[in-house]
């Protein structure tokens, strides 16, 4: 194109109308490892449908006009709604219709974990926004399925494919959304400083009524249909509380809105402040193992945090391995620049090593039952949000630098995905209380430490540094007095880059796993910067493709 100034040359627009799963061959592999083949024709079709640019821009237009609180109508009546631009309601729309919401628990056929878990990955590669009341919802489904009455009501809304986005009681409603509360202003993670209120109208106990009456620093998200909540009752301890918005009488609930959070990325979802002002709920389980209770939901969330970022690497890789190879700069194309394939081939090895985690727990929750995949459930989901969800934070920053100038504007992806990165190592506990609870873990639960362990084990032998490295962990960890609080980080690290490589060895491509090993085991230069890493010995050309077929 010229202009009256110039001629515009070498610029190129992000990736666009591609098909997500077609051209990822992690991950289906993993779906053929699962046996959810049979999820791949509809997974496929949505995938083509997220990678179109209208899709695309679906997405921007979602975090550009974002939610706005109307608290009061016209004449003053309170009605606490936020209104969404139309393009959220399309994505969170498309979504609900592939029935992904309850593929876990509704389905039977192996793999339905897995199934269930591509299919948020690919969302996420496009809007991560619209996931939130998405996992929260999924996550709530075994919650409520041990309440009989309320699963009575609530089954056929949760399991429905349907979306209906009016704000009007449940009951005429064809499907739900469930969100949570639990964050208070004075606790943060620290759930047992919540100080919100419930008390029992007429006997209480186990499925009575409550009234609740205090607030909820971050409630997310504000227009979900019912939240399970966290408060204390008057004798019992911390309690889980299923609050719907609207009351059994068809009244509104006394859940009201204080503000909308201003959230550095996450835009196009509401997350909002509360005030409970007597709701009115319904006590879930027993008074005093409310955390308990609502830490069995924050497992299944945690592991969507790890799939969400998995995903921002996935599409922070793609767009920059497909802009470098056009891009030219200093006489050669930016992928031909050896610099460049550094970082191209670091990036590449962290996301398919997040995905295959990812996916390796998505069959540790299929498979719970059995002590080694319960020990990697327990144990590894919090190491791997507290490791993919930091490298997600690193890896969007490298992308955005492969854009140069064009990826620290507002027109493309690059931005939102950055900007993205950090609610998902923040959400459901940050770093640090991750790594606590992995110790946590180990040391409660020194049958899953052993299962785990033994099958790390097993996983590194044959290959002299993961089997050296495995080595080394179980005595470190098997030594009395050794690791201590400060060494969480340390030992959550070493956890997830020992099972990375173990899965990557057992199932990716050669040119994956030996480039994995190599630098994350052998190269002292690697883990200070991305593609700080000896490239001789990484066959470039096929990590580059695998990353994005040419």
């Amino acid at each position: 194109m010229r202009t009256a100034t110039h001629e515009v040359f070498n610029q190129f627009a992000e990736l666009a109308d591609y098909n997500l799963l077609a051209t990822d061959p992690a991950l289906r592999e993993a779906l053929e490892r699962a046996g959810a083949q049979w999820a791949s024709p509809q997974l496929e079709a949505y995938a083509d449908w997220l990678g179109r640019a209208e899709t695309y821009a679906l997405a921007q237009d979602a975090n550009r006009y974002t939610p706005e609180l109307k608290a009061f109508d016209a004449r003053g009546r309170r009605i606490d709604q936020v209104q969404f631009h139309p393009s959220w309601h399309a994505l969170s729309r498309a979504y609900r219709e592939q029935g992904l919401i309850s593929t876990p628990f509704r389905e039977t056929r192996a793999g339905r974990w897995s199934a269930w878990a591509a299919g948020f990955y690919l969302h996420g590669q496009i809007e991560q926004g619209t996931l939130c009341p998405i996992s929260m919802t999924t996550a709530a489904i075994p919650l409520l399925q041990k309440e009989p009455q309320l699963w009575a009501r609530l089954e056929d809304k949760l399991y429905s494919s349907r979306y209906d986005a009016r704000d009007m009681p449940l009951e005429h409603k064809p499907s739900a959304w469930v969100g949570m509360g639990m964050t208070e202003k004075q606790g943060g993670s620290d759930v047992r400083a919540n100080t919100t209120a419930a008390v029992a109208v007429g006997a209480g106990g186990r499925g009575g009524e409550y009234l609740l009456r205090g607030h909820k620093w971050f409630f997310s998200a504000p227009m979900c249909d019912a939240h399970l909540v966290v408060a204390s009752t008057q004798d019992g301890g911390h309690a889980c509380f299923y609050v719907p918005r609207w009351r059994p009488d068809g009244s509104r609930n006394a859940v009201l809105l204080q503000r909308l959070k201003d959230k550095v990325g996450n835009r196009s979802n509401s997350s909002g402040e509360v005030e409970f002002d007597d709701a009115w709920g319904i006590l879930m389980g027993e008074e005093g193992h409310g955390i308990r209770t609502i830490i069995e939901m924050a497992t299944i969330t945690r592991l969507t945090c790890v799939i969400g970022s998995a995903a921002i690497m996935r599409q922070a890789l793609v767009q920059g391995v497909v802009y470098a190879r056009q891009r030219s700069a200093f006489g050669k194309r930016l992928a031909e620049q050896p610099l460049m394939q550094a970082v191209l081939a670091d990036m590449t090895l962290e996301s398919e090593a997040a995905l295959a985690l990812a996916m390796r727990l998505a069959e540790a929750y299929e498979r719970e039952d059995d002590p080694v995949q319960r020990a990697w459930k327990r144990i590894m989901t919090p190491a791997a949000k507290f490791w993919v969800c930091k490298r997600a934070v690193e890896l969007t920053g490298e992308a955005m630098e492969v854009f140069g100038g064009n990826g620290y504007v507002e027109e493309g992806v690059m931005g939102r995905l950055y900007r993205e990165a950090p609610v998902n190592s923040i959400w459901e506990g940050s770093g640090n209380v991750m790594c606590l609870d992995v110790m946590r873990a180990l040391s409660r639960e020194p049958d899953s430490a052993a299962a785990l362990l033994a099958d790390l084990a097993q996983g590194a032998a044959g290959d002299p540094a993961l089997a050296t490295e495995a080595k080394d962990l179980m005595l470190w960890l098997s030594a009395p007095g050794r690791i201590g609080e400060s060494d969480g980080r340390v030992l959550a690290q070493r956890l997830v880059l020992l099972a990375q490589a173990c899965l990557l060895r057992r199932n990716a491509a050669q040119a994956v796993a030996d480039a994995f090993i190599a630098t994350r085991f052998a190269d002292r230069r690697w883990g200070h910067v991305v593609g700080g890493l000896d490239t001789r010995a990484i066959d470039m050309p096929a990590l580059l493709q695998r990353a994005y077929p040419a």
